[in-house]
């Protein structure tokens, strides 16, 4: 009851008309193509009006963990938060996926292979394979679920 009863709270979040916003359980995103100059300036305007929301309703960002990630964005702006400048980041962690600026999976698949590897080694170290079915129900209990990073 709980997390409905936080998403009916933060519902009225939806309001802000220059740009998109998800919001999936305490985690809220704000996203705007930024084509020009005057696309920035609707941006941080909308980050302002989470800071007004934020205060009206004594519910604060923790604007240490809010960051600003750039995607094939070629304009010189900065954002900023309740005074305090946005940290800019070209990869980051959502949901259990790795997100880079150039929304390209290789660091994701990278890691999911070396994590996989890592615990290929610790069966072949710890388990004697005597068939293909011993082989396969090894891998799909251990090795599978960690591909899936």
């Amino acid at each position: 009851m709980g997390p409905l009863l936080f998403l009916i709270f933060i519902n009225d979040l939806l309001w802000i008309r220059n740009s998109t916003i998800l919001m999936f359980a305490d985690d809220t995103k704000v996203s705007r193509k930024i084509c020009n100059e005057n696309d920035g300036a609707l941006l941080q305007q909308d980050l302002d009006s989470l800071m007004e929301w934020s205060k009206d309703c004594h519910l604060d960002f923790n604007v240490e963990k809010c960051k600003i990630m750039k995607v094939k964005h070629i304009f010189q702006t900065e954002y900023e938060l309740n005074g305090r400048k946005l940290q800019e980041v070209a990869k980051e962690r959502d949901l259990g996926i790795l997100v880079t600026v150039d929304l390209k999976p290789s660091v994701q698949c990278a890691k999911a292979a070396a994590k996989a590897i890592q615990v290929l080694g610790v069966v072949n170290r710890n388990f004697v394979l005597t068939d293909e079915e011993d082989f396969r129900l090894l891998f799909n209990g251990f090795i599978r679920p960690h591909l899936e990073y």
